[in-house]
């Protein structure tokens, strides 16, 4: 029952980016795009921006690689290769996304710079593929009560803090963010999925 709610649950998600793509094609997403980064950049200050300007970079390649391969080198085992194919995977998804959109970055103050298409966040894809996959292995594998919400809401804090920071910093629209966590998540859940299922089948 669980594995099939997981699965609804991951289709429902990718419906729901499926939708908002189109949205974006069509130009639909404007008014949305524009509130929500109304409402980010009120709390604009020297704090923020150098809180953000930072914690973006938790999602940065380099960032990414030398965490992943940190926890290849010290752990290597199946999670160490399921953390592998989520993070290849992120990038290999966004690429993919970001050729069929062709979605331009916004035109207004940017705080960093940044090339490539817009849509959907790859910043935010792989913070959800990679430190996603860890608040999944933080909460089924601490038994420590304190130790494990201590860092499961750090991570949660950190995801959400990146998703943020690609608003803030002006290098992203609030629907390539919101895209990149529904696809993210959807296919997180499926993957989690395969790996239970791989755990169970090797017994």
């Amino acid at each position: 029952m669980i594995k099939n709610k997981r699965i609804l649950l991951s289709l429902f998600l990718g419906i729901l980016f499926f939708i908002v793509m189109i949205l974006v094609l069509l130009g639909k997403t404007g008014n949305f795009d524009q509130m929500v980064y109304n409402t980010i950049i009120s709390f604009r200050s020297p704090f923020f921006d150098f809180y953000f300007i930072n914690i973006t970079k938790l999602a940065n390649t380099s960032t990414i690689v030398f965490v992943v391969l940190l926890f290849v080198i010290i752990f290597r085992n199946r999670y160490a290769l399921f953390l592998v194919v989520s993070s290849l995977d992120s990038i290999l998804l966004t690429t993919v996304f970001k050729y069929f959109v062709q979605r331009s970055r916004p035109s207004g103050l940017k705080l960093i710079e940044q090339g490539g298409y817009s849509f959907p966040s790859g910043h935010t894809m792989i913070s959800v593929c990679v430190y996603g996959y860890f608040l999944y292995l933080v909460m089924t594998k601490i038994k420590n009560k304190i130790v494990k919400y201590s860092v499961s809401i750090l991570l949660i804090l950190v995801i959400l803090s990146i998703g943020v920071s690609r608003i803030y910093v002006g290098v992203h629209f609030a629907s390539d963010v919101l895209a990149g966590y529904l696809l993210s998540i959807c296919y997180l859940l499926l993957l989690i999925d395969m790996e239970v299922r791989f755990y169970l089948k090797r017994g």
